[in-house]
């Protein structure tokens, strides 16, 4: 397992800030031993908690040119066919993820192909499971085509991730499972597939990232 490197600033400044907290606490609390100890041992798991958020466990990823990989960690919470207005304009069948704080938050290509559409939104910061939050939600909308399919993945942002990373541009060139980018402390993407894609899996089913197939083009 290694950090990822989104992590790194945070993760300094947690520890900055929990060090000048702590030594505080034992130069004017140390006659209180108990007390100061307490405070040392909750700032500890709570650094441990902030670095687990960085994680990028090592992994065997699973390809195929007919597969919709899961570009992230979580738990499959919608599977239906809705209206995409943003780049398609038509209906397509929407796989939505939820991200848990618990959960690793790289995201990744859930298919190889050519970058079509790499498009940032501004917006609310609604909880992730808020059906408007797929469209009034801060988001990044990626769509990545090849000779099987045209698939959008729409990185959204919760009440608590404010921030969302995004490494792809239009024109480029990805492959399937490689980082796509990351949003901070968990939240949701959604997949838009073609009407008649044969999804392989269910709700509330828990899918890893480059690991779970979404779906079978």
């Amino acid at each position: 397992m290694k950090i990822h490197r989104e992590g790194f600033a945070t993760i300094s400044l947690v520890f900055l800030v929990l060090a000048l907290i702590n030594g505080a606490v034992f130069y004017w609390l140390g006659h209180m031993p108990a007390l100061s100890y307490t405070i040392l041992i909750f700032s500890i798991l709570f650094f441990l908690f902030i670095v687990s958020f960085f994680r990028v466990p090592a992994r065997q990823y699973t390809t195929g040119d007919n597969l919709v990989m899961s570009p992230c960690d979580g738990k499959v919470v919608v599977i239906e066919e809705v209206f995409e207005p943003e780049y398609f304009q038509d209906k397509r069948l929407q796989v939505s993820i939820f991200m848990s704080p618990a959960n690793v938050h790289v995201n990744r290509n859930p298919i190889s192909g050519t970058v079509k559409l790499s498009q940032y939104h501004a917006g609310k910061y609604l909880v992730a499971w808020h059906p408007k939050s797929s469209t009034e939600n801060e988001r990044h909308s990626v769509v990545i085509g090849n000779n099987k399919a045209d698939i959008l993945v729409r990185q959204i942002a919760g009440a608590l991730a404010r921030r969302i990373v995004n490494y792809l541009k239009p024109g480029m060139e990805v492959k399937q499972n490689e980082e796509m980018g990351f949003i901070k402390f968990g939240s949701r993407v959604d997949l838009y597939l073609p009407l008649g894609t044969e999804v392989t899996v269910q709700l509330e089913q828990v899918v890893k990232g480059g690991q779970t197939v979404i779906a079978k083009i």
